[in-house]
């Protein structure tokens, strides 16, 4: 009984205080009556709420933490105890004078159950971030898959191309006949037959590195794959997608046929007929290769700012359907394919960032000072298959052009080298033009240059000057193959190392031709000309004996083994194949005193009017394996028995 004892004199004190206040409070409104104060309403004095708050264990969670067996008393009323609750409200319930009550302590209204639902509400939120990134992830991994769609495409055309190539130099392959090894020559720098050369386009797209195969279309694997990807469109239909993911989709507003991979926009032969209008900011290639596309708009680029590469290759484009204002928004614009157009002049207004352009197969007609202006950072420039000629080249077309190392000007109507190349220049491609002449002073600011090729022209040796590039220390590569040329030219560059004349005209290879060079000629073509027995002489090949490594004299007119080659310690490949050869010496190969050490890797002998059974085994004896000496086929040596007349 003490305790509801001094619970009913705490009462008893509330109650006089709470008194005393009224009283105050009643003599501040009868003071502001008097002073004439009649705007204040009275207030209606609101009961006393006492609440009975748990103690702060049960706010961090929505489930209560499980009561102590050991305990008597509740979490509940961890303070006052569980038995003096209730008694508290039973002896509340019993006084109906009392203008108080006590709301329980787990009401509606209750703080713990406002932490709970706050509680919650960041649940749900940290589930929704959590469903995002899940959609995010899954977006980013179809995009992924469409990148590997297009990898394995661009790898099937590489591949085509390849096989293209590997099929043009089949002239190169040693047959396979009686178990023979079979080597190719290395021919590194130049192709060896007459076709045209098939170069590999680079892959557009970053894609990302996998190796993981495609799915075949059928199995249970394509099945899944096909499952997964109505998944996927399920994922991104839905409203609650991210922002920016969903603008990059909603927004970019792809035509039919195109594909979007990470930032690659390809819409290859897709039947399009007008520049497609784009906004995916992010976007940094686009292919639109194979369309019937005419004009590019000033606003074309507007959305899409930050290409780096764009192709534009087979369409219909004409310089007056680029407006000259359609560039001026891509400011990191390196590479810009135009190839298979119809364009005249150089589109004006290219940003000064491109390192890369090609115009091949267009109908150029001429480059003035001003069509490459401000390119300052141009690497390669192609200008292959238009209708350029010396005439209609300025002399400072390229003077901005100061990183220039990359031109090929071939298949145009040139009759001499292009005056004012830049002096960055490494590679040079001239083929399949009408040059005839080679001057003293076209090459004199190139001192970089390390290739250049001439082959399919009209050049004669007497029309090349003798100081137009013997001087030169850094021209390793020269291709004079399919020209007019009836003997090997003479001031060839001194540092040459790889010389292509295949082709041509030759009949003669003058002595001391090659003695000036330095370190020395290591790969020397000299097939399909008409050099026969006496187109040597004894210092025809003076200079290359400690240097050349593969040595090609097949398809002339040879009737013996050239003098000079058995001198050669370091040749690797030699082919003398579809000569007139009859007879292998002993020593007209290897050298007897090299005592079996010799360098030679493969030696083509077939096609000739050899008999193997009188060709003696030590003739070989500088070949490092027997399988690597091709002697068959060879034609019929056999005499024909005299024909007797009546």
């Amino acid at each position: 009984m003490r305790w509801r004892v001094g619970l009913l004199l705490l009462l008893v004190m509330v109650l006089s205080l709470d008194q005393t206040g009224a009283k105050e409070k009643e003599k501040r409104r009868a003071k502001r009556r008097r002073d004439g104060d009649g705007k204040h309403k009275e207030k209606r004095h609101k009961p006393l709420k006492l609440k009975l708050v748990p103690p702060p264990s049960v706010l961090i969670g929505p489930e209560p933490l499980l009561r102590d067996p050991s305990s008597t008393q509740s979490q509940g009323s961890a303070v006052i105890g569980q038995d003096l609750q209730d008694n508290i409200l039973e002896l509340f319930k019993t006084e109906p004078d009392l203008q108080y009550h006590i709301e329980p302590a787990f009401g509606k209204q209750s703080l713990a159950n406002s932490v709970v639902e706050k509680w919650e509400q960041q649940q749900k939120r940290k589930d929704e971030a959590r469903r995002r990134k899940k959609r995010k992830r899954e977006k980013q991994k179809r995009r992924k898959e469409q990148a590997l769609r297009i990898q394995v495409k661009n790898e099937q055309k590489q591949w085509k191309q390849m096989e293209v190539q590997l099929s043009e130099r089949e002239d190169m392959e040693l047959p396979k006949e009686g178990g023979e090894v079979q080597v190719w020559l290395r021919g590194d720098v130049f192709e060896m037959n007459q076709s045209k050369e098939e170069t590999i386009e680079p892959a557009p797209i970053p894609t990302p590195p996998t190796t993981e195969d495609p799915p075949e279309e059928s199995g249970p694997d394509y099945e899944l794959t096909k499952v997964h990807e109505e998944e996927l469109e399920e994922i991104f239909e839905d409203s609650d997608l991210d922002p920016d993911l969903e603008a990059s989709v909603d927004q970019a507003g792809l035509p039919q046929g195109c594909d979007i991979s990470d930032v690659t926009v390809s819409c290859e032969n897709a039947k399009l007929q007008h520049f497609p209008p784009l906004s995916i900011p992010e976007l940094k290639s686009l292919s639109l290769e194979g369309n019937n596309i005419s004009s590019i708009p000033p606003e074309a680029f507007n959305g899409i700012p930050n290409l780096e590469w764009i192709n534009l290759k087979k369409n219909r484009l004409t310089s007056a359907g680029i407006h000259p204002l359609a560039f001026r928004r891509l400011k990191f614009l390196t590479r810009l394919y135009l190839d298979g157009n119809l364009l005249e002049i150089v589109p004006p207004g290219i940003p000064s960032t491109l390192q890369e352009l090609k115009i091949n197969e267009n109908q150029l007609q001429s480059i003035q000072e001003t069509s490459l202006k401000g390119l300052s950072s141009l690497v390669t420039l192609e200008l292959e298959g238009n209708r350029l000629n010396e005439g209609s080249m300025s002399h400072g077309a390229f003077k901005d052009l100061s990183e220039l190392s990359y031109l090929r000007l071939g298949r145009n109507y040139f009759r001499a080298v292009p005056q004012g190349l830049p002096p960055s220049l490494q590679e040079l491609y001239l083929e399949h033009n009408r040059i005839e002449e080679i001057s003293e002073t076209v090459f004199n600011h190139t001192q970089s240059l390390t290739l250049i090729s001439l082959r399919n022209n009209k050049l004669e040796e007497s029309r090349i000057a003798p100081l137009a590039w013997i001087h030169h220390r850094s021209l390793e590569s020269l291709d004079l193959s399919h020209n007019e040329l009836h003997l090997v030219p003479s001031f060839l560059p001194q540092s040459l190392v790889h010389l292509v004349l295949v082709g041509n005209h030759i009949e003669r290879i003058p002595g001391y031709v090659f003695a000036h060079m330095s370190p020395g000629l290591e790969y020397l073509y000299l097939s399909y000309n008409k050099l026969d027995g006496e187109g040597f002489e004894p210092e025809s090949f003076f200079g290359t004996y400690q240097s050349m490594v593969e040595l090609c004299l097949d398809h002339n007119q040879l009737l013996n083994v050239p003098s000079g080659i058995n001198e050669m310690t370091n040749l690797h490949f030699l082919r003398l194949n579809n000569n007139k050869i009859r007879r292998i010496p002993e020593d007209s190969l290897c050298d007897p005193g090299l005592n079996g050490e010799g360098t030679l890797v493969a030696v083509h002998l077939d096609n000739n009017f050899i008999d193997p059974d009188t060709v003696s085994p030590s003739a070989f004896s500088c070949v490092r394996a027997s399988s690597s000496v091709v002697l068959k086929p060879q034609h019929s040596t056999k005499k024909q028995p005299p024909q007797h007349h009546d």
